[in-house]
């Protein structure tokens, strides 16, 4: 597999420690929300809930060892994520202060400071990988009969904590100078302040055409070089109190999703529905109400922006110019909120109670300026330049009703007929809209049947990975569908 398909399963993997950040935020917003004023010393039950969801960003690291070994293991078997979580205890253990001055020989207060932060996002990331790969690699062997209660699954623990060794004599010398870079790193971002807020969100968007946003978000969401925007953000008094959150600072990062996905976004659907053609008009509306309802009350943006991204790659550069300008004045008026999942109403809500949260009503504001200034470029550019969307230019087919096992399994065949048939798939993965294939031949897979299919885009990924867009709900079955038609 080639290393820009390998980063992206990476980026699936981290959306399943990230999974657990909506429970945070729901347990630590609905704390804030009973007590507002005090966070939690005022009322016993707001304290229990915001110690709850304080215990989960307080292990984000352990949560990243154990999601990323899952996420990435061949079978998805727990036996992949114990191992991700013995290799990190066997690592922090290791390389704690008081660990690293015996192992060196010197005083605890001569050890390295970067030893002092080896529970981290970014050390748990790196243990997940490791124990993936040994899991994928030896989950199958057999040992000798004398050895044989150890083989297969029963050996990969064993086979972590061995490297987990190997590990932290590497980290033992290394990790004082990647730490340094990393914080050199963070201060380098942080300085930039708006401006650096401005360009993730742009970047952000754009690397969403080839899946690669996972990649990037979790420089700036979490602890990888230091800024670790959410977890900060949701412990909310806590960190206030530890000096990791600033009322004004922390969630520059996220603010300015909110305006975009609840209401940028659904100026965008709206334009899209007044330029289809009307004999197209009824059922492009209901398509883009769904998505706008999505995108505004979860943050669900993925059916909104792939309804255009492939049909009008012009729009897609301007919805992710428009992006990063949204973060960029959210972060310069300090107007702040956060969220455990997506920017939607949902998490603004919970998040508006937060010590942190700063004049987060002012982000509605611009949220209703930027649904006007999404309806007017993207109606603009679309009749300027006519640029094909949804219901524009086509005849439009009823859709059709594909919730059916023999449905599916009808499906199913089509998809892998026109991606080159079985022989040249190797694997078959999804995330909530794509499918995420690993083939021998990307170039065998036909475009216009996958279309014709009712995929809304295809991304070719190298020659050993392709991604087939098709769609919020339909995909999972699709996908599992997929894998039981390729084992039998």
């Amino acid at each position: 597999m080639n290393i820009l398909g390998y980063m992206q399963k990476v980026g699936k993997a981290l959306m399943v420690p990230v999974a657990t950040l909506p429970a945070a935020a729901i347990l630590m917003g609905v704390g804030y929300w009973l007590d507002p004023v005090g966070w939690g010393s005022e009322s016993i039950l707001a304290a229990f809930l915001i110690k709850s969801g304080s215990a989960i960003i307080d292990n984000m690291a352990v949560l990243f060892a154990v999601g990323v070994a899952f996420g990435l293991s061949r079978d998805k078997n727990g036996s992949a994520a114990l191992s991700g979580f013995v290799m990190f205890l066997v690592v922090t253990t290791l390389l704690a202060p008081g660990s690293v001055a015996q192992l060196i020989n010197v005083e605890l207060s001569e050890v390295p400071a970067a030893f002092g932060k080896i529970s981290n996002q970014f050390i748990g990331i790196i243990v997940g990988i490791i124990s993936a790969e040994i899991y994928n690699r030896y989950s199958t062997v057999e040992l000798p009969q004398a050895l044989a209660f150890f083989s297969g699954k029963r050996l990969v623990p064993i086979l972590t904590s061995i490297a987990g060794m190997f590990l932290s004599f590497a980290l033992l010398y290394v990790w004082p100078a990647v730490y340094d870079a990393l914080i050199l790193l963070g201060i380098k971002l942080e300085s930039m302040g708006a401006i650096g807020a401005g360009l993730f969100g742009f970047f952000n968007r754009l690397f969403l055409a080839v899946g690669m946003h996972h990649a990037l978000y979790p420089v700036f969401w979490f602890d990888v070089v230091g800024i670790n925007d959410i977890p900060n953000f949701l412990g909310g008094a806590q960190s206030i109190a530890n000096g990791t959150g600033i009322p004004g600072k922390t969630g520059m990062y996220q603010a300015g999703f909110f305006p975009i996905m609840m209401f940028g976004l659904p100026g965008a659907a709206l334009a899209m529905y007044h330029c289809s053609d009307a004999k197209n008009k009824n059922q492009v509306f209901a398509i883009m109400l769904a998505a706008a309802m999505a995108s505004f009350f979860t943050g669900i943006t993925e059916p909104l922006e792939f309804s255009f991204m492939f049909l009008a790659p012009l729009l897609f550069l301007l919805h992710a110019v428009l992006t990063g300008l949204s973060l960029y004045i959210a972060a310069s008026m300090e107007w702040m909120a956060g969220f455990g999942f997506s920017a939607g109403f949902v998490d603004l809500v919970l998040s508006s109670q937060n010590p942190l949260a700063v004049k987060w009503y002012m982000l509605i504001a611009q949220g209703i300026v930027f649904f006007a200034l999404y309806y007017a470029v993207f109606r603009f550019a679309i009749i300027k330049f006519n640029l094909k969307t949804p219901g524009r230019g086509e005849e439009m087919e009823a859709e059709k009703k594909d919730a059916t096992p023999e449905a599916l399994n009808g499906l199913a065949y089509d998809y892998i007929e026109a991606v080159g048939g079985a022989d040249n798939i190797l694997e078959v993965d999804n995330c909530i809209t794509r499918l995420r294939l690993s083939v021998k031949d990307s170039a065998k897979a036909d475009s216009a049947k996958l279309t014709q299919l009712g995929a809304m885009g295809v991304v070719p990924i190298g020659k050993g990975g392709l991604q087939v867009i098709v769609g919020l709900g339909k995909v999972d079955k699709v996908a599992e569908q997929m894998k039981k038609v390729l084992a039998s």
